[in-house]
Parts: C-alpha cells; sequence; structure tokens
C-alpha cells in the first residue's frame, strides 16, 4: 500500500484524518463518488435557468460545462484552502438552490437569453464581492446579521422557495412551455414515471442509492425515452470532444441596482447555510469548528461566487447533501473533495458530457425537478416544526410570508402592467417578496434572534438528492445538526472572529 502522508493547513505534520492524504486510487474512487452525489443538484440549476430564459441547446451545454468547471475550482479552494480563504474540511461547492427563483425573475425581467446572463452575471460577482468582503469584518457585525435569520425566518423562506418553485418543475412535467405538446398526458407519462422511479429508489433505503436518486431517476427517464423515440442526442454527437471556458463568454456583465439588491438578499440566506454545514461537517470528522474557520468557509463561498460571475456561472454554497455522504462513508480526508474537484474541472471540458445531460427531455426533467422541490418545501415545514407556532406572532410572520410569496404567481398583471422594469425585475419572484416579508415581520414582531442563533445546515440545498437533512447535518452521535450549531465558540462569532483555530496557527 502507498505510504500515507499527512499535512495540516498550516503545512505542518498532523495526526487529524481531515489531513490524511489518501493513496491515489483510494482518492480517486471516493472523490468520484463525492461527484456522483453532487452531479444532479450541480446540473439541474443551470438547466432550470437556461430553460427558462429560452437559451438554446449550444448556449445551454456551455452553461453546464461552465457550472462544473467552476464547481472544481470552488471545491478545491474550500477544501485545499489559500492563505485565510477555504474552511480546509470536506465541502463540496455547489450552485445553490436559492438563487434558482431570483436568477429567472432577473432573467426575464431583462428579456431573455443571453442578454439576461449579462445582467445576472452582473448581480453575481458584486454579490460575491460583497460575500468575500463581509466574512473579513469583526465578528460582532455577522452575529448581527444572523439575528435576522432566526428558525421561523430561516422555515419559511425555505418553504416560500420549495412552493414557489414546483409550478417550474410541474410546467415542465407538462412538455415545458411554449412546446407545441405542452400538457400532451404523454408527457405526464414520462414526468410520473420518472417520480415513481426516483421515489422507490429512496423508498430502498440504502444511503447511496438515495444520495443519487435524482441522478438515476434522469437517466432511466431519458433512456426510456430515447428507446421510444422521443429524444434524441444527435446534438451530442455534433458537440466537441474537448472545450474551454472562457471569462465573460456571453459579453461583458452588466450592473444594475435592483438585481444586485436581490443576489445580495440570495447571498444573506446562503450565509447562513453555509454556516450551518460548516459546524455540522466539523461535528462529523471531529474538528473544533471556530469563528475563524468558518470565515475562511465564506470567503470561499464570496470568492467561488465572484469568480462564477466571471465564468459565466451562478453564486455558490456548501452542498449539504455531501456532509451526508462523510457521515455515511466515514471518510473525513479534506483531499477527497480535492480530487472531486479535479474530476468536475475535467468534465466541465467535456461538452460531449454537457450535451448528454442537455438532452433531458423536459417531462423527465419536470418530474425529477418536481419531486425536488417538493422535499425543499418539505424542509422548511421541518424547520418550522421546531418553531412554536402556537405563538401568534410567529403564526403571522408564517402565514402572511406564505401569502405574500403567492402574489406573483397569483397576480402577475401587477408587476407586468403596473411597475416599472427594474422595480418588477426585483418584485417579481416570490422568493424574494416571501423571504422580505418574513424577515421584516419577524423584527416587527419578535425583534432580533437571540444573540446565539440556532444555525442549521444547508437542509435547501441537502434536499436536492435524496439525503435527509438531519442526516446530512448529523454526527453520527446522537446529537442533530442545530445541536451541533450551537456548539459555538464562547465568543457567538459564526464568521470573521479574530480569534483563530486552535490546532492552526494565524494565517493558516
Amino acid at each position: 500500500m502507498a505510504r500515507v502522508a499527512w499535512l495540516s493547513a498550516a503545512g505542518k505534520q498532523s495526526e487529524h484524518p481531515v489531513d490524511e492524504v489518501l493513496p491515489l486510487p483510494k482518492l480517486a474512487l471516493y472523490g468520484f463518488q463525492h461527484v456522483l452525489a453532487f452531479y444532479a443538484g450541480a446540473v439541474i440549476v443551470p438547466i432550470i435557468v437556461g430553460g427558462a430564459l429560452g437559451l438554446n441547446r449550444e448556449q445551454l451545454v456551455y452553461l453546464i460545462n461552465a457550472d462544473l468547471f467552476t464547481c472544481g475550482i470552488a471545491s478545491i479552494i474550500q477544501a485545499f484552502g489559500i492563505g485565510r480563504i477555504g474552511s480546509r474540511l470536506p465541502l463540496i461547492q455547489g450552485v445553490t438552490f436559492t438563487a434558482v427563483s431570483p436568477m429567472i425573475a432577473i432573467g426575464l425581467g431583462a428579456g431573455g437569453g443571453t442578454a439576461a446572463l449579462l445582467v445576472i452575471y452582473g448581480a453575481v460577482i458584486t454579490a460575491g464581492l460583497a460575500t468575500f468582503a463581509f466574512a473579513w469584518l469583526p465578528a460582532p457585525a455577522f452575529r448581527a446579521v444572523l439575528r435576522l435569520f432566526p428558525p421561523v425566518v430561516t422555515g419559511t423562506v425555505i418553504t416560500v422557495l420549495g412552493l414557489v418553485l414546483i409550478p417550474v418543475g410541474l410546467n415542465d412535467a407538462a412538455g415545458g412551455v411554449g412546446s407545441p405538446h405542452f400538457g400532451d398526458p404523454e408527457n405526464f407519462a414520462y414526468a410520473g414515471g420518472t417520480m415513481v422511479f426516483i421515489l422507490v429508489l429512496m423508498k430502498l433505503g440504502r444511503p447511496f442509492l438515495s444520495s443519487i436518486a435524482i441522478l438515476l431517476g434522469l437517466v432511466a427517464g431519458t433512456a426510456v425515452a430515447f428507446l421510444l423515440g422521443d429524444t434524441s442526442f444527435a446534438d451530442v454527437g455534433k458537440a466537441n470532444w474537448l472545450g474551454v471556458i472562457t471569462p465573460f463568454h456571453f459579453g461583458a456583465p452588466q450592473f444594475q441596482w435592483f438585481p444586485i439588491l436581490l443576489m445580495l438578499i440570495v447571498m444573506l440566506i446562503t450565509m447562513v447555510e453555509t454556516t450551518g454545514d460548516t459546524y455540522a461537517i466539523g461535528d462529523i470528522v471531529g474538528k473544533k469548528i471556530d469563528g475563524e474557520t468558518v470565515a475562511r468557509a465564506l470567503r470561499a463561498d464570496g470568492a467561488a461566487t465572484a469568480l462564477g460571475g466571471v465564468l459565466n456561472s451562478f453564486p455558490y454554497v456548501a452542498f449539504a447533501e455531501n456532509v451526508g455522504l462523510v457521515r455515511m462513508t466515514k471518510v473525513k480526508s479534506r483531499f477527497v473533495v480535492v480530487a472531486a474537484g479535479i474530476f468536475m474541472i475535467v468534465l466541465g471540458m467535456l461538452p460531449k458530457a454537457a450535451a448528454a445531460v442537455a438532452s433531458v427531455p423536459h417531462p423527465v426533467l419536470g418530474g425529477a425537478a418536481t419531486v425536488m422541490f417538493a422535499m425543499v418545501a418539505l424542509a422548511g415545514i421541518q424547520t418550522l416544526a421546531k418553531v412554536d407556532l402556537k405563538e401568534e406572532k410567529n403564526a403571522l410572520v408564517v402565514g402572511v410570508s406564505l401569502a405574500v410569496a403567492l402574489l406573483p404567481s397569483t397576480v402577475p398583471v401587477l408587476f407586468q402592467d403596473h411597475m416599472n422594469e427594474d422595480l418588477s425585475s426585483l418584485l417579481n419572484s416570490g422568493v424574494t417578496l416571501g423571504a422580505s416579508t418574513a424577515i421584516l415581520l419577524n423584527l416587527l414582531l419578535n425583534g432580533l434572534g437571540p444573540k446565539e442563533p440556532v444555525i442549521e445546515a444547508g437542509v435547501a440545498d441537502s434536499v436536492l438528492t435524496g439525503v435527509d437533512p438531519a442526516d446530512a447535518a448529523a454526527d453520527p452521535a446522537p446529537a442533530p445538526a442545530g445541536v451541533a450549531a450551537q456548539r459555538a465558540p464562547a465568543s457567538g462569532a459564526p464568521a470573521g472572529a479574530s480569534g483563530q483555530p486552535a490546532e492552526e496557527p494565524e494565517g493558516a
């Protein structure tokens, strides 16, 4: 067997499993497993956003490649670390689902197509840089922001996210808006078959199958459609074997005030998710997490998000389903994630692979997406189950926020005919309205949350491949994610803390 090397974040000898460098065959095997667990959640975002903006097949292929390529770089930054950027923990970075609905709203407000992408990228770059800068602030600043997001707010936001996205999945299940066969029973047969296949895999209860159930559902549904002559892989044959991701491929980004504000709200939510995931993974691998560790994780989020805007991708967050995979496999080495990042970079340079993904029929995609979006809503409900909803103030926050979130889909004419374009691009999103209402109402009725907020793991992303949020965040010991999150240092600083990790010198 190859000799095992050990390396700490400071470049010194370490006995902690997180710093273990496994033999190359194991690194490759375990790294590829992380890619499988992560893949469906990664590619689904560019597929949904690109489809909603009306991109053609070639543009969609490029978007998928850019996403995977940037995911690889982002994961390496997070796991390997560069100076005081990156947690040096086995955390995979992926595009956050929290941004899907806001990005679609921004894009449609900008007229769709590649012109819409330029507005989105301007907002993404600005929000990423703001997140990066924010993570360098002293601890009290970030602590104050976290107090805006008690469980009653985060649970409401995640529930709204799922409910708003479910119609997107159902429209795809019907064949895709604008399709000449929209609403045909045949489309719903494909969607229903895909959903049943996914549910059967999840019912089997085997952790690895559950973690890739969405991916297998997409593969199975597409295979059936191909055998029945309802999809074609002709574009795969036309695609190049090798492609290069270039900065600003679609043009120079455009910086508009309202889309930037909307993306800043998205990044506030993702900061809470990454904070929870960092505490959760620390609990699982047995590594002490303090404020500086989380600050480094958030700096990696911000850097990756800004890089995403440059490389034609989207906002990034720590993926909780891979947190669950670490728990299930007991493989704690961060270098496994580095290996996964290398795999993703390679996949991001293979247009044929992206073309195959882009060939998934709309009804099959809709069946899988509907399951995912429904599970996102359920994750929000699970968070709200921990809230005392018998308390009238909490009940009002949840009820009114859910009602306001339905306004864009219920009365679209308000945003189309009675608002200017900039205001409509900001407010024509159930996620934006619901999240803003939840934050403001909670402040009005309950005031700021506790000084030491309980931080949940990123359940909005953890459910995308069938991993239960509690399992994804839990330690093999009985302590749940919420308990792990409360083990913050006495300073209470989840980010930007002046203190350094006990086992690593400053600047490590």
